[in-house]
């Protein structure tokens, strides 16, 4: 399946693209060769802004590198009832 548009193509077949991004996307849309937007489902773009979230919180990106350190310990969630 085609993956990217003009936005003349865009324009005319909003429907089919929408249907698109939600299968799997994400649909590029091109002007003049260049890319100059994307169409993401609802779903993939949440999932970017809670990315953003967790990395724009300072203690949470220490975590996360601890982590890929091999400097953090798993405990099981039965650990955090005691």
């Amino acid at each position: 399946m085609k993956s990217t548009y003009s936005v003349a193509e865009a324009q005319s077949q909003l429907p089919r693209l929408i249907k698109e991004a939600e299968a799997g996307g994400p649909v590029r849309i091109r002007r003049r060769e260049e890319t100059v937007a994307f169409l993401v489902s609802r779903e993939r773009m949440e999932a970017i802004a809670e990315t953003l979230e967790i990395l724009a919180n300072p203690d949470a990106v220490k975590a996360i590198e601890s982590h890929r350190r091999g400097l953090s310990k798993l405990r099981s969630l039965a650990a955090l009832e005691d």
